[in-house]
């Protein structure tokens, strides 16, 4: 995963100075200045939309948009924490990482914010056939066509072998 912070280095180094700091999340192999984790001020804000912010989730390689969920604070600290996208459910009202079922991970590889700092997109790697609950590659296989829904691509994996029935 990439941050890329300013920092105020205690009088060694102008505001201006970056520090990019690199984990590697499935082994939590720090690969920052001395080896150390940095930790770094997030300021996002989760009020405007009742403590949540907006997370569009886009493949780091083909750049398409595979989902939209929504973090807390906590699940966005988990997600920099970790490396894995982490969410907050709003029916469950509860934290979820992806692919906590599935194996469908989503290995986070670069975060950004928008310029009110109220939305996030996280650029993954995802680890599966599908990010979609439904066996798609993304949860945007609809489209509009003639003013109807249409499912635009197949499914690339069976839900219920993955999920099992659910209510």
């Amino acid at each position: 995963m990439r941050i890329t912070a300013a920092a105020n280095c205690d009088g060694r180094c102008s505001d201006s100075t970056h520090i990019e700091i690199r984990k590697d999340a499935r082994h939590g192999v720090p690969q920052g200045p001395a080896g150390f984790f940095i930790a770094i001020r997030m300021d996002l804000d989760f009020q405007k939309s009742d403590g949540l912010v907006p997370a569009v989730i886009q493949d780091y390689a083909s750049g398409r948009v595979l989902m939209v969920g929504y973090m807390n604070a906590e699940a966005f600290r988990q997600t920099v924490e970790t490396g894995f996208a982490t969410f907050y459910s709003r029916s469950r009202r509860q934290l979820w990482r992806k692919g906590e079922t599935s194996g469908h991970r989503l290995i986070v590889k670069e975060v950004s914010t928008d310029c009110d700092r109220d939305a996030v997109l996280l650029r993954v790697e995802p680890q599966g056939p599908g990010v979609c609950h439904n066996g798609y590659e993304s949860c945007f296989y609809r489209r509009l066509t003639g003013g109807q829904w249409v499912e635009s691509e197949p499914r690339v994996y069976d839900p219920g072998a993955v999920y099992g029935s659910r209510p």
